[in-house]
């Protein structure tokens, strides 16, 4: 079976780190495939940052800081620094010495003509991830959030004020030029199950999905789309999505994200959709609106749990598709 998974970011990587250990357990060779949202990226003193992809690529690679959730495990931070110092970093940003060593291996390689797939496959090639990773798009399509105070990167309204700006709206830059890449496509194409992670609806998986031509492979695929609900009990389980969701008009409960996302059947992305038992009632009314939904444990807290949370993602899929 060939398992895609559209995300990003660390609720991303946790949710792949469980599916992998569910299928290993289930030892029936089944492939899963992450298309990785590309809309956080962005240029820091000459370097292509790439957070959602870094997060999945050293949880996978077992070399994360669990911790902080972020970045390599063991890191120093003396050449961010030295940066910050002469004033080509802001002193918000740190990037740590070993995920620069990343940073340099990308960039060098884009310098060179490679394509971000390309880079992709080379940077995934260093570790047995038990994945592939590919991008959403091979071209830039940085978010911008348009605030009061004027329009700026989503990384410095993320990072630097910490989503406490209200947001307008959000835009991801030069969309209409991009096109999924050709990995992304095929992975889509081929796809016997498609799950939305328990990412960011609006700046983790919006990008993916804003990609022209992406909403239209997944349309055109067989494979049942099964989203998780990165939202439990009316609240965010990381991150300010909260935020993020009040700026396009969402409310912050696993029933409004489902309805945000659309039933398949009237035109929107998903046949089944996977609630916290704690928000169990939303399983009904969403039933209502052509959504098959599900209420069991949502938080990843260990191998064991995030294993069964993917076990009960992939039963959702295969009893939607008969």
């Amino acid at each position: 079976m060939r398992i895609v998974v559209i995300g990003g970011g660390v609720g991303c990587a946790r949710f792949v780190l469980g599916l992998r250990e569910q299928v290993r357990r289930a030892a029936a060779g089944d492939r899963i495939d992450v298309v990785v949202n590309t809309g956080d990226d962005w240029w820091l003193s000459g370097l292509r940052i790439a957070p959602d992809h870094d997060s999945l690529l050293y949880a996978l690679a077992g070399v994360n800081d669990a911790e902080r959730g972020w970045g390599r495990a063991g890191e120093s931070e003396r050449v961010s620094a030295e940066l910050a110092a002469w004033g080509t970093s802001p002193e918000w940003f740190t990037l740590g010495d070993l995920d620069l060593g990343t940073h340099i291996a990308r960039t060098a390689w884009l310098r060179g003509g490679a394509s971000v797939s390309e880079v992709y496959a080379r940077l995934g090639a260093r570790w047995p991830l038990g994945a592939r990773l590919h991008p959403a798009t091979d071209d830039e399509i940085d978010t911008i959030v348009e605030t009061d105070e004027g329009d700026m990167h989503f990384q410095e309204w993320w990072v630097r004020h910490r989503a406490a700006l209200p947001a307008r709206g959000f835009r991801q830059s030069a969309i209409a030029r991009a096109r999924p890449s050709e990995g992304a496509a095929a992975a889509i194409r081929g796809a016997d199950v498609i799950l939305l992670a328990p990412s960011n609806p609006v700046v983790s998986i919006g990008p993916v999905l804003a990609v022209p031509g992406m909403r239209e492979l997944m349309h055109g695929s067989a494979a049942p789309v099964v989203g998780v609900s990165g939202i439990i009990g009316g609240s965010v389980v990381r991150g300010m999505a909260d935020a993020c969701l009040a700026a396009v008009g969402v409310e912050t409960s696993a029933r409004a994200v489902a309805q945000h996302y659309g039933a398949r059947a009237a035109g929107g992305l998903l046949d089944g959709w996977l609630v916290d038992d704690v928000d169990a009632d939303a399983v009904p009314a969403l039933a209502e609106e052509g959504i098959a939904a599900r209420a069991v444990p949502l938080w990843l807290t260990d191998d064991d749990a995030r294993a069964q949370v993917a076990r009960d993602a992939l039963d959702l899929a295969r009893k939607i598709a008969g």
